[in-house]
C-alpha cells in the first residue's frame, strides 16, 4: 500500500511511487553516486567494509517498520519514506488557517520554504562529518553500531530534504541539493550552515552530549516542521521523528551509563567527594564536575541553534503556514496569534529581565523554552542514577544567558548561574564552567577502542538491554581485517 510499505525495485527504496515519476527517479539516481562518493570520503573512517548490525526501514507502519541484519554501510538501503496522507488534511495555524494543506508548493512563499529545507537538509550530513574518526576508540562494539545506525540514519535525512528539493523546486532545488554535498563540518571555504555543527566532536561523551542535546534540537525543529501547511514536507518530517527518537536514546543512555559507571567506581573505592577531580580520575572514569562542564557545553551551543529570541523570519514563516509550534495542533488558542504575547528574556539597563514581546515574533524562544522543559527532564533522569548511588552531586542546566554567540545574550559573559562577569572574570574562570584543554585531552586519554565482544570501556557501564535485545556478547559490528 502506497505510504506503508517500502517499494524496493529501485536503486532508492520509497514509498511514494518512484517508478511513476521518472523526472524525479532519473534526477535522484543523478544524485546518488555523488552521495556515494561524499559517504565513502567523508562517512565513517575506516569502517566502510565491516558488517553491521543495523536496522532498516521496510515500512512507516509504527507496528513493524524496521528490520535488522548485518549489512555494510554502503551497502545501506537510503530511502524516501514518508508518513502515510491524511485526508482532508487542513493548514493547521497561520494566515492559511484552515484552508486545504498543499500538495505543490504556494508560489509566494517558495524561497522560504526552500531555505527551510535546506538549512534542515544541511545538519545530517555534517553530524555524519563531525563523527566520522569516533569507531576508531568506541568503547565497545554496542557503541559502535549505534554511532554507525545514527550516521545511516543521519545519511536517509538528507536523502528526505534532497527529494523534496529535486520533486519541488527544478533547476534551484537540484543545486541546492548538489551543494548539500559540496559544504564540509569545520571547512574554513565552505562551512557548514549552523556553528554546532562546524564544532569538533573529538571523544565519545560529547557524541552523547551532542546526541542528546543537539539531536533533541533536531526533534523539535522536525516537530515544528512536522505541522507545515505543505504536507511533503510534514510527511516527510514525521517519519523522519521516528529515527531520531533512536538518537536521543543513544544520547541519553551514553551520558547516563557514564555518569553510572564514575559512582559505581567512587564507591567501589571509598572516594566520596566527586569534587576531589584527581582522585576520581585516577579511576579511569570520568568526573562529576567535568561531565557538567561538557552539558554547559553543549546544551549552550544548541541554544544557540534557535536563532534570535526576536525574529521575523520566524513570524514569517508561521505566518505563511510553513512552520509551526512545536506540538501545534494540540495548543489551545487561535494558531495566528494576532494579539498575544510570550514572554522573554533580555538585556534592560544591564541586568536580565523578562519582557512580554509579541508571541509571533518570539516563536524561537517558545521553541527553545519547549526544548528546555524536554531537556530538563532528561538531566533529572541522570540525577537519579548519580542519586541511586548515593554519591552527593546534582548536574543542572546553565542558564540561558551563558557562553552564548547568538541572540539577546551574544555580546555579554555570564557564569551557568546567570551571574553577569566582565571580560577578564570571564578568561579568569572560564575553566570552571566549559572544559579546558586539560580536561579535553584527560578525556581522550580514555578514549581506547574495545572492540571484544561483551566488553565496555572502564569509563562507561554496559547498557541494561541489548539492541534488537541481542545478548550482552552479541556481535554487533564485524571488523573487516
Amino acid at each position: 500500500m502506497l505510504g506503508m510499505d517500502v517499494d524496493y525495485s529501485t536503486k532508492i527504496p520509497n514509498n511514494i511511487g518512484l517508478t511513476e515519476d521518472r523526472r524525479v527517479l532519473k534526477a535522484l539516481e543523478g544524485w546518488h553516486p555523488g552521495y556515494i562518493d561524499w559517504w565513502m570520503d567523508m562517512g565513517p573512517e575506516g569502517f566502510q567494509e565491516s558488517l553491521v548490525y543495523l536496522r532498516t526501514a521496510v515500512s512507516v507502519d509504527p507496528k513493524g517498520w524496521a528490520k535488522f541484519d548485518y549489512v555494510k554501510m554502503p551497502e545501506y538501503r537510503w530511502g524516501i519514506l514518508l508518513a502515510p496522507q491524511v485526508e482532508g488534511r487542513k493548514v493547521p495555524f497561520g494566515e492559511h488557517l484552515g484552508e486545504p494543506a498543499w500538495q505543490e508548493v504556494p508560489g509566494e512563499h517558495r524561497a522560504m520554504l526552500r531555505r527551510l529545507i535546506v538549512i534542515q537538509g544541511d545538519t545530517e550530513p555534517a553530524s555524519v562529518e563531525q563523527q566520522r574518526h569516533l569507531g576508531a576508540t568506541a568503547p565497545s562494539l554496542y557503541d559502535m553500531r549505534n554511532l554507525f545506525q545514527v550516521n545511516v540514519e543521519e545519511g536517509r535525512h538528507l536523502w528526505a530534504m534532497v527529494y523534496l528539493l529535486h520533486k519541488y523546486f527544478g533547476r534551484d532545488g537540484r543545486e541546492e541539493a548538489d551543494e548539500l554535498l559540496r559544504r564540509r563540518s569545520g571547512s574554513q571555504d565552505h562551512p557548514r550552515m549552523l556553528g554546532a555543527f562546524n564544532e569538533a566532536t573529538p571523544d565519545w561523551l560529547s557524541f552523547f552530549m551532542f546526541t542528546f542535546f543537539t539531536d533533541r534540537d533536531g526533534k523539535m525543529q522536525l516537530e515544528s516542521l512536522a505541522q507545515s501547511g505543505f504536507d511533503p514536507l510534514s510527511r516527510t518530517c514525521r517519519f523522519m521523528l521516528t529515527e531520531e527518537a533512536h538518537h536521543m536514546f543513544v544520547g541519553e543512555t551514553g551520558v547516563g551509563r557514564t555518569i553510572q559507571r564514575t559512582c559505581e567506581a567512587m564507591k567501589e573505592a571509598g572516594v566520596n567527594d566527586p569534587f576531589d577531580v584527581e582522585k576520581v580520575r585516577a579511576l579511569g572514569v570520568i568526573d562529576l564536575p567535568t561531565i557538567q562542564k561538557k552539558l554547559n557545553l553543549h546544551y549552550s551551543l544548541s541554544l544557540d541553534l534557535f536563532g534570535s529570541e526576536v525574529s521575523t523570519n520566524a513570524a514569517n514563516a508561521f505566518n505563511s503556514g510553513l512552520k509551526g509550534r512545536f506540538q501545534e495542533t494540540k495548543i489551545e488558542d487561535d494558531h495566528q496569534l494576532k494579539t498575544a504575547t510570550y514572554p522573554v528574556l533580555k538585556m534592560v539597563d544591564g541586568k536580565i529581565a523578562r519582557v512580554d514581546e509579541p508571541a509571533l515574533t518570539a516563536l524561537n524562544m517558545r521553541l527553545r523554552d519547549d526544548y528546555t522543559d524536554d531537556c530538563a527532564k532528561g538531566v533529572e533522569r541522570w540525577n537519579k542514577i548519580i542519586e541511586k548511588t548515593g554519591v552527593q552531586f546534582r548536574l543542572k542546566l546553565p542558564h540561558t544567558a551563558f557562553h552564548r554567540q547568538i541572540g539577546e545574550f551574544k555580546n555579554i559573559e555570564a557564569t551557568p548561574d546567570g551571574e553577569l562577569l566582565d571580560a577578564d572574570a570571564w578568561a579568569k574562570r572560564r575553566n570552571e564552567f566549559i572544559p579546558s584543554s586539560a580536561d579535553g585531552d584527560f578525556i581522550a586519554s580514555l578514549m581506547k577502542p574495545v572492540w571484544e565482544t561483551g566488553k565496555f570501556a572502564s569509563w562507561i557501564a554496559p547498557p541494561k538491554v541489548g539492541i534488537d535485545n541481542k545478548p550482552g556478547d552479541f556481535e554487533y559490528v564485524k571488523i573487516a581485517a
